[in-house]
């Protein structure tokens, strides 16, 4: 299993999702740094990524799109405040037009991904910071949750391959 605890804390605005995975943290780095990777897992898997941009550096910026099961598109964009490899990165989240530009009036979300060996591989922990209660909420309600265990849940297979 991948996704082992899910933890929605109102009073701190945050959202953490902590993941175990069976392969060493440089494997599973990579499943953030390499966007042909990325792209297999970011998404529920009926609205699968593509990633049309990946600096994956400091200041470095993020372009994608999740197609859903119909055709349509969902745009997003990532910010990339920092980044440590092997043990974690930071960026900022949110939603773009159909050009993969920010929606200037949409939220921004913050997201901190921190990477820990343990004896039976790595553990995950993706933490999501909100600005506010009723952002979160927003998000929550958006099916966050449900779509990050789906995406997440399809990292396994990506990591088993050589």
């Amino acid at each position: 299993m991948t996704v082992v605890d899910t933890r929605k804390d109102p009073g701190a605005l945050t959202l953490e999702i902590v993941n175990e995975f069976t392969a060493p943290p440089e494997k599973v780095w990579e499943l953030w740094a390499d966007p042909r990777k990325l792209e297999r897992w970011w998404g529920p898997p009926t609205w699968p990524a593509t990633f049309t941009d990946h600096d994956f550096v400091p200041g470095g910026e993020a372009r994608y799109f999740m197609t859903g099961p119909e055709g349509e598109k969902a745009h997003g964009w990532w910010r990339f405040v920092s980044i440590t490899p092997v043990d974690g990165l930071e960026f900022d989240d949110g939603f773009a037009d159909d050009t993969g530009s920010p929606q200037p009036d949409s939220p921004v979300i913050h997201g901190r991904v921190t990477l820990t060996g343990t004896d039976a591989g790595t553990r995950m922990t993706v933490t999501t910071r909100f600005d506010s209660l009723q952002q979160m909420e927003e998000v929550v309600a958006m099916g966050m949750v449900e779509g990050m265990t789906g995406a997440l849940g399809q990292a396994d297979a990506i990591l088993a391959e050589g």
